[in-house]
């Protein structure tokens, strides 16, 4: 079967993802999990962050090496992913070294607090490690109407000015971009999702 990956900072499970699928996790087919918090100028309270994810499985980079599918996401910072989620992603080296990286879909989701502040040019970002892991980046492009309610061609966009909360329409493009990445792979490689 098909195994995704969620890698989220903190940030996300605020959001509300959790309640509105009744469990920890949003999908039964995903480990959820996230990476481990380094401080930076902009975690104005790490440890207020700590505290929200701990007990939570912290992501290690084997934890892509049996996944056929990897969904990641990130706040944006200046345009990019965040510190704690580019530090994890440079601890993939020796995998990707042994090309145990490639030939899987990869594909992300980001939110920042404005509609301009970053989020095309962070998804991008992700786009361009996958490239050089040799992942096959499945973007959700405007494969479906629900696409046009956050307008986001590159992967999921949320913006969290006026609330955090997720909406019906956030959870309708975020239930596209994996079903979309799970449906490629599939196609890529034949089976099925369990």
């Amino acid at each position: 079967g098909v195994c995704v990956r969620f890698f989220l900072p903190g940030f996300f499970l605020a959001l509300g993802i959790a309640p509105r699928y009744g469990s920890d996790n949003p999908f039964a087919f995903m480990a959820l999990q996230d990476v481990q918090e380094l401080a930076n100028f902009f975690e104005r309270r790490v440890s207020a962050y700590q505290v929200g994810v701990a007990g939570e499985p912290v992501a290690a980079p084997e934890d892509l090496e049996w996944a056929d599918v990897v969904v990641m996401g990130s706040p944006t910072r200046y345009g990019h992913v965040t510190s704690q989620m580019q530090g994890f992603l440079d601890t993939l080296g020796p995998l990707w070294a042994e090309g145990k990286l490639a030939d899987k879909v990869y594909t992300a989701f980001t939110a920042s607090q404005t509609r301009h502040g970053g989020q095309e040019t962070t998804l991008q970002a992700f786009h361009t490690t996958f490239a050089h892991l040799g992942g096959i980046i499945v973007p959700p492009g405007y494969t479906d109407p629900v696409k046009f309610t956050d307008g986001n061609p590159y992967g999921v966009g949320k913006v969290t000015g006026a609330s955090s909360e997720l909406d019906d329409d956030d959870h309708a493009v975020l239930d596209h971009l994996v079903t979309r990445a799970i449906a490629i792979s599939e196609r890529l490689t034949g089976s099925a999702a369990a």
